[in-house]
């Protein structure tokens, strides 16, 4: 072993009580980084799932109408206001070349085709409005997991039938098995048996919601073969503006990601990101700190012995060395008992800590990425933390050190 690992290591073991602290200290700086990476990943994760459980990552739909300028016969504008465009239900152009592209886009993980507009749902004296959900029950289970949120009936709908929220329901005063008459905003009516109801955990939508088969649908709202709007889901939630973007460029259509229509879950998200790393950054100083303090101990309780090397021609880089292998040495050692503490204490929240739900507010896996990242910083703390002792060792006078250490 080289000479300046066995000095380090003699001068650790030496100062068993100090090293053994700072070890701890250590230790419990990059277990507790590790945990909060872990959760506050996993809030935000869950929190997304559940905004996520009733709506796409992605919906694509045809352009807004523009208003038209008025131009003179010069083809410039004279009118200082135009007032902006009813904009009405039209379905997307050549929707089904559309449908055809969008799964090979990176990301896209399912794509589903929907006709939705307002309405009225009749049963006896009673009337409410609605929202019209034309979908393909297999594609749209990709998108909404409707199935998981069935309270009364089954996930079926063919011709003539639909499925209704349960608010939607109590306030008509029906249930599976009854008939509702259904009339769009288009003038256009049909009767509907209720198959299914279900429970989005959303009460707007529970009250509002008819979802029934897309080609029935589209008749209500008079778009024979037409569709407005795409629905895609992505493999990885946090892409999802950027392929958006990419949606947009590619076919001139506007796709919104559930990134832009929830800016205030966004703003969350990076608000619990910074408190993170300022959490982290104040973790990493003190554990700095700590091995600081404890090198410069060191080097004052060993000025006898390192004049004595530098007497008998060690040069200041060894033992600069020695001292830089010291703060490696306790970085890695934290690095390493960190992450088994992380690990216990991450396995322990995952069964102590449970949402309203009673399912686990933190799942017990970790990303391998955290345990470099957290190991990185605490060997890479502990060798900028050993520097500067490590530099007053190295110009010390031997003379000066002998007589005084």
């Amino acid at each position: 072993m080289p000479f300046e690992w066995v000095l380090a290591l003699r001068f650790l073991r030496e100062g068993r009580m100090q090293t053994a602290l700072i070890i701890a200290g250590t230790t419990v700086g990059v277990a507790v980084i590790i945990f909060i990476t872990a959760l506050m990943n996993s809030l935000q994760a869950s929190l997304a799932e559940r905004t996520l459980s009733t709506q796409s990552h992605i919906t694509v739909r045809a352009p807004d109408e523009a208003p038209l300028p008025v131009l003179d016969r010069q083809r410039a504008a004279v009118a200082s206001h135009v007032e902006p465009r009813v904009q009405r239900l039209r379905s997307i152009d050549q929707w089904q070349r559309v449908f055809r592209e969008l799964p090979s886009i990176p990301h896209v993980v399912a794509v589903s085709a929907i006709a939705t507009g307002s309405g009225f749902a009749y049963r006896g004296n009673a009337s409410k409005s609605i929202a019209l959900i034309g979908v393909e029950p297999e594609r749209y289970s990709r998108i909404v997991k409707i199935e998981d949120k069935i309270r009364t009936g089954a996930y079926r709908i063919g011709p003539g039938e639909a499925m209704i929220g349960i608010d939607l329901a109590r306030d008509l005063g029906a249930a599976v098995g009854d008939r509702i008459r259904i009339l769009s905003s288009e003038g256009r009516d049909d009767v509907f048996r209720i198959t299914a109801t279900f429970d989005l955990g959303v009460r707007d939508l529970n009250r509002r919601w008819v979802i029934m088969p897309l080609r029935s649908a589209q008749t209500l709202l008079d778009l024979p073969g037409g569709v407005t709007h795409i629905d895609l889901t992505v493999d990885d939630i946090f892409a999802a503006e950027a392929v958006a973007q990419q949606i947009t460029a590619r076919t001139g259509l506007t796709a919104e990601s559930w990134m832009a229509v929830n800016s205030q879950l966004m703003a969350a998200f990076k608000n619990q990101t910074m408190t993170t790393r300022t959490v982290r950054l104040f973790l990493v100083l003190i554990v700095a700190l700590g091995i600081a303090s404890v090198l410069v101990v060191s080097v004052v309780q060993k000025q006898r012995e390192i004049g004595i090397l530098r007497a008998i021609g060690a040069s200041p880089g060894r033992i600069k060395k020695v001292f830089l292998i010291q703060g490696g040495i306790v970085g890695s050692a934290g690095a390493a008992m960190g992450s088994g503490l992380a690990t216990l204490m991450v396995w322990g929240a995952s069964y102590a800590l449970r949402q309203d739900d009673g399912s686990a507010l933190i799942t017990g896996q970790i990303e391998f990425s955290y345990y470099l990242a957290a190991s990185a910083v605490a060997v890479l703390t502990g060798l900028l933390a050993a520097v500067a002792p490590a530099r007053q060792a190295a110009r010390m006078d031997p003379v000066e050190a002998i007589r005084y250490g």
